[in-house]
């Protein structure tokens, strides 16, 4: 007798379970159903979250001498920090599910740290940008609250830049999970290439922009370098089909192109290269979650072949006896 809630074979299909359609022609595990906001908070919030400590960090080093850029990277962090929970909340549907996951804080919810993380950053950040504009206006006393509330969004902000690696690493689903050591890093080196091209093209010409830039497209070759390489099925996802075209793509927009680029002086063409890279990077990894799930084959732990149908088996003769009338 099959498990309670199985549907009956597929027509055809004599074994009711096979490595490639699965069990009785269900899928495994649930397909991811995150929509387009997603990918793009992803972005937006890497983006703005690298542009706040770099903003926190030019003010630490330099002081008054690098005002320009510090005022326009914390306007990037504030833009973005806006952004971001509209982003989010359309992809939950109501904004009461947005209120509902900050009534409780639970530390071990890569969700629940990320929507307090959003909430926390968008306030900072936003302060630190007006507090700013005010001081720049003569409002002199703001400027201890624009440095403060700086400070607080750069810390917030590697958060931002860092949690949807996090939170995306901490499923089922195969490619995701199997990446979990190596998605934070990746995702805070493409915020970084992100933040720092966007300052570039605002006109901010800092050799230490230029060797931040560097760095990050330097992680990104690696992180490429890894799943390429690596012999693992859940990795399939990343190298074949639609999603595997567009994170090869991403991964040479945000790797080996900015990196040529920036050595060649090519500043600007490297930072828009690194941005649509970037864009890219969240759609892909969205997209291959969603082919991984789709695999039964990665999904069972096993090769493709008789023993997938066998652990299937195995599981309803275990459950056999209970079942039984």
């Amino acid at each position: 007798m099959p498990l309670a809630g199985a549907t009956e074979a597929a027509p055809g299909n004599g074994d009711g379970a096979s490595p490639t359609i699965g069990y009785y022609g269900r899928p495994l595990l649930k397909e991811p159903t995150w929509t387009w906001e997603v990918p793009l908070y992803f972005f937006v919030g890497g983006a703005a979250g690298a542009a706040a400590v770099v903003g926190a960090t030019a003010r630490a080093v330099a002081g008054g001498d690098e005002a320009d850029l510090v005022r326009d990277a914390r306007w990037v962090a504030a833009l973005g920090g806006a952004l971001s929970a509209p982003l989010l909340i359309s992809d939950l549907g109501r904004p009461e599910r947005f209120l509902n996951m900050l009534r409780v804080w639970k530390p071990q919810s890569p969700m629940s740290v990320g929507a307090w993380t959003l909430t926390a950053f968008g306030s900072t950040s936003g302060a630190a940008a007006f507090a700013d504009l005010l001081a720049r206006r003569g409002v002199a006393p703001v400027r201890v609250v624009a440095d403060a509330a700086g400070v607080l969004s750069a810390a917030t902000g590697l958060g931002m830049a860092t949690y949807t690696g996090v939170l995306v690493g901490a499923t089922v689903v195969p490619v995701w999970n199997r990446s979990v050591k190596v998605l934070p890093l990746h995702f805070a080196a493409s915020g970084l290439a992100s933040a720092v091209s966007l300052l570039e093209l605002l006109g901010h010409r800092q050799r230490a922009l230029n060797w931040l830039g560097i760095a990050a497209a330097l992680v990104e070759v690696a992180t490429g370098a890894h799943h390429e390489t690596s012999d693992d099925a859940a990795f399939a996802p990343l190298k074949e089909g639609a999603s595997g075209k567009l994170m090869r793509a991403a991964g040479l927009l945000s790797g080996p192109v900015p990196l040529a680029l920036r050595l060649l002086g090519k500043r600007r063409a490297a930072a828009v290269a690194a941005i649509a890279g970037s864009l890219f990077t969240r759609y892909g990894w969205v997209e291959a979650g969603k082919a991984s799930a789709r695999d039964p084959r990665v999904s069972l732990g096993l090769e493709a072949g008789p023993s997938a149908v066998d652990a299937v088996r195995a599981v309803e003769a275990a459950s056999e006896p209970e079942l039984a009338p």
